[in-house]
């Protein structure tokens, strides 16, 4: 009988992502079937699936720690924000409105039997099914209508265990807190704590352990220390570009930090380069002058990005970058910013209008209600490298560049490059995680030994092996619940 087992935090970034991930991976080396979940997620990096639509970058990574298939099961809601107090709705994979927060929130709960629906799906032939929560559990005033946390835990019958960061300070405090604050029914939902991020000797924390375990009468997991080959692993809150590493390689790749920049894991290979310096451009910096390489990422609100783009003064920056004989690559969102004009007739981003690009590419953008959402295996036509990556974007565009297309998908051209060969475009996420292209892409600067792919696995192992020494987890798995039929 499949079983499920869900994990909540006291707060945001408590390690619930990372935590779910190392324990699909341990369990599936114990030869188990296991599954991630995670009903209600807010992201703007995300990852197209298997059947053809998208879901959080977190669930993604969950799948291949689990060593299955991402599915859009494994996480039917995904909210992605495209303003101040608004988001895009993705309703199993698929773009279902935009919704202010307000809307969103007041008909969420409307969202539960799909959740469910796709819940049952995935224990459907599974020993295991892990759940992820979402934020913090302890949020009383978005208890009504919720199918994130406590609601969804409610109606699926899933025991919780709550997740505490000692890194933070205060996790006592928030654990007993959380309990107390929260409905005496969900409360009892509750099996145990597990405290994560430890630094130093976990001895210290013994007697905190045991005044967690007398107060709560709950059993206290971990702890357990911090994990800081994390760092490797594709992020999925845009909170972890403020602790960016950047390198310290000679060949300097310059990024803008756009507002709603979106599938920023395009940059991690990039970032795992011992040869490359990789600065990511706050708002309010000078793009660095001596940028080999200006790279402009994907963005979930193009036109809205364009324009803090020149807000930022980064457009003249782009064009002195350019003027000076440099060379410019825009991804999706990028690439339509590099284009002569942006059009959004329907007003799929915002206000119906067009915006004018930095007119780097002879090309322009249509915006379109359909969202675009293929894994593809492309060649790269300058050098003959394949890609494997995946198309996610609303837009057609086109133009005289687009006969001299970045890479081919099939027989299609994709891409755009421009007459002088510096300024170049495309569709394709991912494509730096293919170690040849990327090589033949940088030229010398680029690593031979490096193998990123191979380098997450290899990270996702050891996160098991940390878990297994740190954690009791055959304790942990008696927690687990049988699913009622």
């Amino acid at each position: 009988m499949t079983k499920a087992l869900m994990f909540m935090g006291t707060g945001s970034d408590v390690g619930k992502s990372l935590i779910v991930a190392g324990l699909c991976r341990a369990l599936s080396n114990r030869g188990m079937s296991v599954a991630p979940f995670k009903p209600q997620n807010m992201s703007n990096n995300a990852a197209v699936t298997a059947d053809g639509g998208e879901i959080g970058r977190a669930q993604a990574l969950q799948a291949r720690a689990a060593r299955r298939d991402p599915v859009t099961a494994m996480n039917p809601v995904l909210l992605k924000p495209e303003g101040e107090t608004g988001s895009q709705v993705v309703v199993r994979g698929q773009r279902r409105a935009s919704l202010s927060a307000r809307q969103y929130w007041a008909d969420r709960a409307q969202l539960l039997p799909e959740v469910l629906t796709a819940f049952c799906e995935l224990a459907s032939d599974v020993d295991i099914v892990l759940v992820e929560g979402a934020g913090s559990a302890s949020e009383v005033n978005l208890r009504r209508g919720d199918i994130a946390n406590f609601g969804f835990a409610q109606a699926a019958k899933v025991p919780v265990v709550l997740i505490g960061d000692i890194h933070r300070g205060g996790v006592i405090a928030s654990i007993v807190g959380t309990l107390d604050v929260i409905d005496p029914q969900d409360a009892a939902l509750v099996r145990a704590s597990l405290i994560n991020k430890f630094f130093g000797d976990p001895a210290l924390f013994e007697s905190g352990k045991a005044f967690l375990e007398t107060r709560t009468g709950l059993p206290c997991l971990g702890p357990v220390p911090h994990f800081a080959d994390a760092a490797r692993l594709p992020a999925e809150d845009a909170l972890a570009l403020d602790d960016f590493a950047a390198g310290q390689g000679a060949f300097h790749i310059a990024v803008p930090r756009l507002p709603r920049i979106a599938n920023f894991d395009d940059l991690d290979p990039l970032r795992a380069e011992p040869g490359i310096r990789l600065t990511l451009v706050q708002p309010g910096e000078v793009m660095p002058r001596d940028a080999d390489l200006v790279l402009l990422p994907g963005s979930k609100a193009t036109r809205s990005d364009l324009a803090a783009l020149r807000a930022n003064g980064w457009d003249i920056d782009i064009v002195a970058h350019h003027r000076a004989g440099r060379r410019i690559l825009g991804i999706c969102g990028g690439y339509q910013m590099l284009g002569r004009t942006i059009a959004d007739p329907d007003g799929i981003e915002g206000p119906p209008g067009t915006s004018e690009g930095l007119g780097l590419l002879d090309v322009d953008t249509v915006l379109a209600p359909t969202k675009q959402l293929r894994l593809e295996a492309a060649t790269h036509l300058a050098t003959g490298e394949a890609l494997e990556g995946y198309h996610m974007h609303m837009g057609v565009t086109s133009g005289p560049d687009a006969v001299r297309p970045f890479a081919s998908v099939g027989d299609k051209p994709e891409g755009a490059i421009s007459a002088n060969g510096r300024v170049a475009g495309t569709y394709l996420h991912g494509l730096f995680s293919a170690d040849g292209f990327r090589r033949a892409f940088l030229g010398n600067a680029a690593s031979p030994d490096l193998a990123f792919e191979a380098g997450i696995e290899r990270v996702l192992d050891t996160l098991a092996n940390h878990l297994e020494t740190h954690i009791d987890i055959d304790r942990l798995l008696g927690l687990a619940a049988p699913l009622e039929t």
